[in-house]
């Protein structure tokens, strides 16, 4: 899988979505390798959007086709500012990646000091994640080549990962060490809610 984390400033919001839902309905058929994506605006006036494909020839076929282009042209003019694009060959999954029935998604960006090491103890994750967050359905992490990584978290709702976090972690066991190890994994990290995302999968 690779995935694409589009990134920008956006006060028009009611047209970057109906462009959003154009792009659904009329190219989003043609577009062929693309699986999925997970959309939303953040708190601060950020649309993030999480783009999943085959591969990334895939990802760059679909940027070349002129229907693109031209759509893209409109869509960019939405944007208040510079537009981020992250392309990550290497995607993590996490309980099958999550679902389009979401109530709440969080996008969590930082650095990854070692990918390999996230996913050979990511089984692991899953397994003490279901038993102690059954919110969390799924997540993906997107990993650039120089570490930095975008997790993209699927929630039941708001409220049940709210409660979920106000909750005391266990001074030991194997949830205690699980994340002190992703503690000692990662850094720089930034949190973004979407706290009415939408979604769309290939059918």
């Amino acid at each position: 899988m690779f995935i694409q984390i589009i990134q920008g400033s956006c006060r028009r919001q009611d047209e970057c979505r109906r462009l959003m839902d154009e792009w659904l309905a009329d190219i989003a058929p043609g577009a062929v390798g693309w699986l999925g994506g997970t959309y939303g605006f953040t708190d601060d006036g950020q649309l993030v959007a999480v783009v999943r494909f085959e591969s990334r020839e895939a990802a760059m076929a679909n940027s070349a086709r002129e229907e693109q282009g031209a759509w893209w042209s409109r869509m960019e003019a939405c944007f208040d500012g510079p537009v981020e694009f992250h392309d990550c060959d290497r995607v993590v999954m996490m309980l099958e990646g999550g679902s389009d029935q979401a109530g709440f998604v969080q996008v969590i960006r930082g650095r990854l000091d070692d990918p390999d090491a996230l996913e050979s103890g990511m089984r692991e994750m899953e397994t003490l994640l279901h038993e102690a967050r059954p919110e969390i359905i799924g997540a993906t992490f997107a990993i650039e080549p120089d570490g930095t990584f975008t997790e993209t978290v699927a929630f039941t709702s708001e409220a049940a990962a709210r409660e979920a976090e106000s909750r005391t972690v266990p001074d030991s066991g194997p949830m205690h060490d699980a994340m002190a190890s992703w503690d000692r994994m990662v850094h720089d990290l930034s949190f973004h809610d979407l706290h009415h995302p939408w979604f769309a999968s290939k059918a």
